[in-house]
């Protein structure tokens, strides 16, 4: 009798045991990292490596739009234990990259409507207290930068063709004078619009993003005067025509003069973010389409100064583009790397670091970034918030699902997050541009 008990202990033990562990998230590694919407938890990690990449074509490539629908009155995002979402901002228009104020501020780019918007919150953080227009008729803004960091006397803004400032004081709500260009002729016309802006640590140098004109450098053709002579005068990966001076970061000083290629071959980087632990910028890069559902991989990494990352005629290290195969001989083995592999298509958007203390300190030093979601793939994926894990200021490739539950069903999603920003308080606010909304993560 009692080795029966006993016998039906240790069943129900193991039957605990093994619920326990099938409520835990998941650690997906390999090909099984891929996955989809359906199967985005918070707190369900991720990891692969190149190795893990299928050959170009081994799906077909998807077109899969979404259709944006008005938000549920019921919807929320969800998030794991132990942390809270509300809504903090509404009635937005098309909220996209959005940037802490040193005061606490928030600043908002409201792209379509060609304004910077400034949401005061009320003091314990939790909604906005008051709101006021800081600039409008300004083209296209995206990213947002203080300069200096520590006393800001300036507000950068980074539209599609221009950067341009405005004078600043702490707290104030609107701008206290009219903008200054400083740099007029951003790469521009057809392709990615999106431009972001941060300083580097010692306030020195302005680096401004710039995305590719084409999916693939489609309109390349040869560089005047062959590419041996171009290759002798440019930065490495370096492109040329339509692609000049862009699927790169350019550093300028904060007065717009001195321009020059940071690191090149990176097709949209659309978030910038300096990494306060070390200095590093880092970015949220728009890999390629057209090679299927699981090419290639968006990334978010280190940019290091002088770094060629493929595009577009190879990716993640020495895979060559298909539709660039034998072209660049020359450039083989002199790719970097990224840190950290997304899904692919993802179209990964805005990126911040946490320092504050008001999430558990395992999260002090990460970053986060804003997934808008995919089009180009028959599984949707994206639309979510993601942290990437750092152990003692590295990435280890890693990333987790932080913020889900945006998406409708497989053909329809409400929320596309663009923005995220650590608020004064310590909590994570996240704009999506859908319906308009910014939502913030508390404990």
């Amino acid at each position: 009798m009692m080795r029966r008990k006993r016998t039906a202990v240790v069943a129900a033990l193991a039957v605990l045991a093994a619920t326990a562990a099938a409520a835990e998230p998941a650690m997906l590694q390999g090909r099984d990292a891929f996955g989809s919407w359906q199967g985005d938890t918070p707190g369900t990690t991720r990891l692969f490596r190149p190795q893990d990449l299928p050959k170009p074509g081994a799906t077909a490539s998807a077109a899969n739009v979404s259709r944006v629908v008005q938000r549920p009155a019921s919807a929320v995002p969800k998030v794991a234990d132990g942390f809270k979402i509300a809504l903090f901002a509404e009635g937005l228009s098309g909220p996209r990259i959005i940037r802490t104020a040193p005061n606490g501020d928030i600043f908002v780019a409201e792209t379509r409507a060609g304004r910077v918007r400034v949401l005061r919150p009320s003091e314990d953080g939790s909604r906005v207290a008051s709101s006021e227009i800081f600039a409008d008729r300004l083209g296209h803004p995206f990213g947002i930068a203080f300069y200096p960091s520590a006393d800001p006397q300036w507000v950068y803004v980074a539209s599609t063709e221009r950067v341009m400032r405005f004078p600043y004081r702490s707290g104030a709500m609107k701008a206290s004078g009219p903008l200054e260009v400083v740099v007029p002729d951003l790469p521009a016309g057809y392709g990615h619009s999106t431009r972001d802006v941060v300083f580097t640590r010692d306030d020195k140098r302005m680096l401004v993003s710039v995305g590719s004109a084409g999916n693939v450098g489609e309109a390349l053709g040869e560089p005047a005067g062959g590419l041996a002579a171009w290759t002798n005068a440019h930065p490495l990966g370096a492109a040329w025509g339509a692609e000049i001076d862009r699927a790169a970061v350019l550093s300028f000083d904060p007065a717009g003069k001195n321009q020059s290629l940071f690191a090149t071959g990176i097709r949209n980087c659309v978030g910038l973010a300096i990494q306060p632990a070390t200095g590093a910028p880092w970015c949220s890069t728009n890999e390629r389409d057209g090679l299927g559902d699981d090419l290639v991989p968006d990334y978010v990494t280190r940019v290091k100064e002088g770094g060629f990352y493929g595009w577009p005629w190879y990716y993640m290290g020495d895979n060559p583009d298909p539709r660039h195969a034998g072209e660049r001989p020359d450039l083989k083995g002199k790719i970097t790397i990224p840190d950290v592999l997304l899904q692919a298509h993802s179209a990964s958007l805005g990126l911040t670091f946490y320092d504050a203390g008001l999430f558990p300190p395992e999260y002090r030093g990460d970053a986060f970034a804003a997934e808008h979601g995919s089009w180009n793939r028959s599984k949707r994926t994206g639309y979510k918030v993601i942290r990437i894990r750092l152990q003692d200021g590295m990435p280890t490739g890693a990333y987790e699902d932080f913020v889900t539950g945006f998406v409708v069903n497989d053909r329809e999603v409400w929320g596309r997050p663009v923005g995220v920003t650590v608020a004064r308080d310590g909590s994570l606010l996240i704009s999506e541009d859908g319906n308009g909304t910014i939502w913030r993560v508390s404990r």
